[in-house]
Order: structure tokens, then C-alpha cells, then sequence
């Protein structure tokens, strides 16, 4: 069928790049597991030539995950992690990044420990003000990397207007919209240059996928990162890239439900005596303006660190396990599993913090759970 961009949401997640198969009229793109495809003479080839340089399921999945973002152009990778390292790389030696006080440890990593020693600096800022930008902003700065929201703080940043300082500049916004999703939020209709995913996360959404994404509608910039993903060859394998297409299509829903549930439980913890913060994007009048609805990501501060520690191992039906964004509920402590990386950093995080990935269970029954945990602890 054609889709087309004014269709919706739900509508493109099915149908956007998986027309029914030309050879058999199957309904779910087949899974082209070839290496390498024949040509009709040296040169002349019919799309593709090498799996690492392009293949049919992937193009399929560039394609549908595309035009959920809004996008021109879409490029999928081998994971989260790869996908940045790529948009770290349309860097030059001597170039400065802007990047969150709070966000992902291993974005953190990736820029402090893998590109700084050849040649990237950069400076942590707190983007929720877009005023900070002034006070780290350098003659060398060609990219401001936004995380909204963020990880593991759940903070909210102003995507149009760090775009606005940004451009004013001449330099790229990127945001990291795994924790959003296409669904909730749209970085390049906001302004921003690119939109980065773990596809590992909700676009998934079971546990079974690792992979990463990033969607941009500037063709140049398509072109560079297009390059850097056949030169170095972090691609998802057309497996993972059927496994993507088949999340994608329950996407809406599934969102759908994360947030219910993860608001349910917000209202619980923040009338717990075991809690003594919660952080959650409700309250924020710039998420209500750029967010169709507040994510399924919930953090909270216990007590004290022991009570954070005992709580994590408490839980029955959230499960003590890295990673997010899945069916089923998980808990974590940040300063210890996904962010130790980012301990004597400005990105480290307190001990006492307890992130959970909230997932469309029964609402009751995870309630009830953490309700559990958080009493024993409390007690």
C-alpha cells in the first residue's frame, strides 16, 4: 500500500516501508539473511550489493522508523551506543560538545573516554536552563547533545529553544529520544538536527533486540552518516532489524499503557514515607508543550542508600536488571549498574536514586509490588 506522511502514527508504524513482498505478496517483509546479491553486470546491481552497505529488511526498518520520526532519512546501527559513536564522528579533532549534567553514562563514556584522548572536547551544562549554553558555549562548539528526558534524572529540556541558541551558532542539536519515542515526541519538528535512539529500548520493546537509530532530515548530514555506517560497519544484522519492525508495529500502544501505569505509580511513591523524591515529567510546562503524554520511565530517591540497595532486591514483579523501555517492569540503581561510568563525573548520580522502567503489566499488581518493597524497607 502507499503510506503516506499525513497518515497516522499507528497507521505508518504497519504499513511505512513494508509493502506486501513483490515475489510472494507476504505480508511481513522476509528476513533477507544474503551476504551479498548478484549483479546484472559489473557495477549495475539492483539496490544492493553487501549487507554491511545496505539490505532489503533494514531499509525496510530505516524506513518505517523514518517516517515515525518525521524524518527524510534514517539509518540503523548495531546499538544505541553505535549510533552516537557515529554522530560523534561527523566531529573534527579540535571540535567541542556541549553535553547534559544528567544523562546516559555511557554517553558520557563514549565522548570522556573514547573521543576526548583524540581530539574532542567537551563541557557538561545543565540544558534546562538554554541561557547555561552562554556560560560553556566556545568558539569551537559544533554540537550541543540533548537528552530529554533525561536519564536517570527525568528532566525536561527545551529541544526548540536549545535548537534556536544552537543554530544562532552554527552548531547541530542531537537528541537522544529513546525515553520519549516517536510517539511522544518529535525532535526535528522541534528544531533539532538529529534524533538518536537505542532501539534496544521501546522501539523494541521486549528484550530481545539490541540495536540503534538515528533519523535526520538534512541530506549532506544523511550522506556523512550514511558513510560512517558502511566504513565502520556497526550495522544490525536483518534479524534485528525484523525484530525492530515487529516492536514498532504495537509501539502506540504499548506507549500508551507505560504511561498510565508508570502515573499510577508516581501518585503511589509520592505519598510513600520510604520516598523522599520522585522524578517524573508531569510537572514540567515544557514537556506538556513538546509531549504527547510523560513516558513510562519513573525515578525516585530513597532514604538513604542501604534503603536504595534493600528496595532493588525487594521487588518481585520489577525485576533487578539493566536496560528499559520493555513490556516487563524493571528497577535499577543508577550510581551502581548504568551510570557507575559516570562516578567522580558531573554526571554522577546520587546514591540514594532508584530508576524503574515501568511496563504494562497489570497497574495493581505493580503497585502493589512496589508497595511491598517500599514497606519492608520503611519499616
Amino acid at each position: 500500500m502507499s503510506v503516506e506522511a499525513g497518515d497516522g502514527f499507528e497507521t505508518r508504524a504497519i504499513h511505512a516501508g513494508q509493502d506486501p513482498d513483490a515475489a510472494t505478496g507476504a505480508i511481513v517483509p522476509p528476513i533477507s539473511l544474503a551476504t551479498t546479491f548478484a549483479q546484472d553486470a559489473v557495477g549495475k546491481h539492483r539496490g544492493y550489493e553487501y549487507s554491511r552497505s545496505d539490505n532489503p529488511t533494514r531499509a525496510a526498518m530505516e524506513a518505517c522508523v523514518a517516517s515515525l520520526e518525521g524524518a527524510r532519512h534514517g539509518l540503523g546501527f548495531a546499538s544505541g551506543l553505535a549510533a552516537e559513536d557515529a554522530v560523534l564522528r561527523t566531529l573534527d579533532p579540535g571540535d567541542h560538545v556541549i553535553i547534559p549534567t544528567d544523562a546516559y553514562g555511557g554517553t558520557f563514556r563514549l565522548v570522556a573516554r573514547v573521543h576526548e584522548p583524540h581530539g574532542i572536547a567537551w563541557t557538561a551544562c545543565d540544558l534546562r536552563d538554554p541561557r547555561a549554553l552562554d556560560a560553556v558555549w566556545q568558539p569551537e562548539t559544533r554540537l550541543v547533545w540533548v537528552e530529554t528526558p533525561t536519564n536517570p534524572l527525568l528532566s525536561i529540556v527545551d529541544i526548540a529553544a536549545i535548537a534556536r541558541v544552537a543554530h544562532e551558532r552554527e552548531a547541530r542539536v542531537v537528541v537522544d529520544n529513546t525515553f520519549a519515542t516517536p510517539y511522544l515526541q518529535q525532535p526535528l519538528a522541534l528544531g533539532a538536527d538529529a534524533s538518536l535512539h537505542s532501539s534496544t529500548k521501546y522501539l523494541g520493546g521486549h528484550s530481545d533486540v539490541v540495536g540503534g537509530f538515528v533519523a535526520v532530515n538534512d541530506a549532506e548530514l544523511a550522506d556523512e552518516l550514511r558513510f560512517l555506517q558502511n566504513a565502520m560497519g556497526a550495522v544490525p544484522s536483518p534479524f534485528d532489524c525484523y525484530l525492530v519492525l515487529r516492536g514498532v508495529k504495537t509501539l502506540a500502544l504499548r506507549m500508551r499503557e507505560h504511561c498510565a501505569n508508570a502515573q499510577a505509580v508516581v501518585q503511589m511513591l509520592r505519598e510513600h514515607d520510604a520516598v523522599a523524591r520522585v522524578f517524573y515529567p508531569d510537572e514540567s510546562e515544557v514537556a506538556r508543550r513538546q509531549m504527547r503524554d510523560f513516558g513510562g520511565m519513573v525515578s525516585f530517591l530513597a532514604n538513604d542508600e542501604d534503603a536504595a540497595l534493600e528496595l532493588v532486591t525487594r521487588t518481585r514483579l520489577f525485576t533487578l536488571a539493566e536496560s528499559l523501555g520493555a513490556v516487563e517492569s524493571l528497577i535499577e540503581h543508577p550510581a551502581r549498574m548504568t551510570h557507575a561510568s559516570a562516578a567522580g563525573s558531573p554526571l554522577e548520580v546520587d546514591a540514594r536514586l532508584v530508576r524503574l522502567s515501568v511496563g504494562i503489566e497489570s497497574q495493581a499488581d505493580l503497585i502493589g509490588d512496589l508497595q511491598q518493597a517500599l514497606d519492608w524497607v520503611g519499616a
